[in-house]
C-alpha cells in the first residue's frame, strides 16, 4: 500500500478525473446497496473486501474511504498552468 510519505503527485486530466469518479461512485453504490441488505450478501462481500484490501479494514470503512477519495476528486485544487 502506497502511503502519503512514499508517494509522488500526479496530475490527472479532467476526463480522466471524471473516469476514476465515475467508477468510485458506481463502488460505492454497490456498498451501499450490500450494506443496506445486510445476511449472506454482505457477508460474502465483506470477506472479499478483507481480501480485496489484505489490510483487515471492515468494509464500513472501505466504503467510507470510497467516499472519501469521490470528495478528493470532486473538491480537488485545479492545476496550475506553466508558463
Amino acid at each position: 500500500m502506497t502511503t502519503a510519505s512514499d508517494s509522488k503527485a500526479i496530475i490527472l486530466t479532467a476526463d480522466d478525473a471524471a473516469y476514476v469518479r465515475q467508477a468510485l461512485v458506481a463502488c460505492s453504490g454497490i456498498l451501499g446497496l450490500a450494506t443496506a441488505a445486510g445476511g449472506p450478501g454482505r457477508q460474502a462481500l465483506e470477506e472479499a473486501a478483507l481480501e480485496t484490501v489484505a489490510d483487515g479494514r471492515p468494509l464500513g470503512q472501505v466504503h467510507c474511504h470510497v467516499n472519501l477519495a469521490i470528495d478528493y476528486i470532486d473538491f480537488a485544487t485545479p492545476a496550475r498552468r506553466s508558463r
